[in-house]
């Protein structure tokens, strides 16, 4: 069974920049699609990013341009690389994974993914 563990998150000040890493147990990496989501206080988890093929990206609406979503297969590790934070990015971010074969159209879809990391906080002063 692949294990998740997301490590980077911390304090940030707004404008400041962070790298999430997701860490994966196992030999068969390649064969998820990876996402991101994250929690913030009081709200639900919401889709931020999933990395499908190095070439295969998607971004919610709100951190489109400032975060970049990568993998490293060789490594087992998928990346969020958080530029220019607000405070309103402040929240729990967890990665996931799903099968590669999953459509294409449920990547936003928190039940289309079925491994969750532990999730790692954010926190982005003003």
């Amino acid at each position: 069974q692949v294990q998740l563990v997301e490590s980077g998150g911390g304090l940030v000040q707004a404008g400041g920049s962070l790298r999430l890493s997701c860490a994966a147990s196992g030999r068969t990496f390649s064969s998820y699609a990876m996402g991101w989501f994250r929690q913030a206080p009081g709200k639900e988890r919401e889709f931020v990013a999933a990395i499908i093929s190095t070439r295969s990206t998607y971004y919610a609406d709100a951190v489109e341009g400032r975060f970049t979503i990568s993998r490293d297969n060789d490594k087992n590790t998928v990346y969020l690389q958080m530029n220019s934070l607000k405070p309103e990015d402040t929240a729990v971010y967890y990665c996931a994974a799903r099968n590669l074969g999953s459509p294409a159209y449920t990547y936003r879809q928190q039940w289309s993914y079925y491994l969750w990391g532990q999730g790692t906080q954010v926190t982005v002063s003003s």
